[in-house]
């Protein structure tokens, strides 16, 4: 598997970056999960810390992904599909990027108007703020929601592929060699 992608596959970096971006997403999903619904601040600083790390983390990840596609490598040749179907997955995969960066916008915004992060990282949970009344929470919890559809919708139609079209759609974002 070469580091660039083919006209008929993934290289080895986008794979890489899509796996390890799909792993953390869903690791943001829970730890936000968690410390959305602990009962007190002391139960929010660990998720939240663990959400905030992940969350720069998968910024950066798709400032990566984005900085590939635009000046090291070319996407694969589009599988063919019918029109509402591509239409759709472009749609999909432009929105999981516009929610990545909008929430990491809203997050960091949280964090700067509340005055949260040195009390996350460095202060006692007793002092966490109230983040609901910071606007960039209703964003931020919207996305999250959408996020979770986007997530549902991406998997379900690699699955589609996969196990009911069995068309080898899958195998073009894994590592695996192509056969020739």
């Amino acid at each position: 598997m070469s580091l660039k992608s083919t006209s008929r596959r993934y290289g080895s970096v986008a794979v890489s970056i899509h796996w390890i971006s799909a792993l953390i997403i869903v690791l943001l999903i829970g730890s936000g999960l968690r410390a959305d619904g602990a009962a007190d601040a002391a139960a929010r600083i660990i998720p939240l810390r663990i959400h905030i790390a992940l969350g720069l983390t998968v910024l950066v990840l798709t400032l990566a992904r984005i900085a590939w596609w635009l000046f090291a490598d070319n996407k694969p040749t589009s599988v063919p599909a019918p029109r509402w179907q591509s239409r759709l997955s472009g749609a999909v995969h432009v929105l999981f990027y516009v929610v990545i960066l909008g929430m990491t916008a809203s997050g960091i915004g949280m964090l700067f108007l509340s005055g949260a992060a040195p009390l996350i990282f460095e202060g006692t949970a007793a002092n966490l703020p109230d983040f609901d009344l910071y606007p960039p929470r209703r964003a931020h919890g919207f996305g999250a929601r959408l996020m979770i559809a986007l997530f549902v919708l991406h998997t379900g139609a690699a699955l589609y592929h996969h196990f009911l079209k069995k068309d080898g759609l899958m195998q073009r974002m894994w590592f695996t060699r192509d056969r020739p």
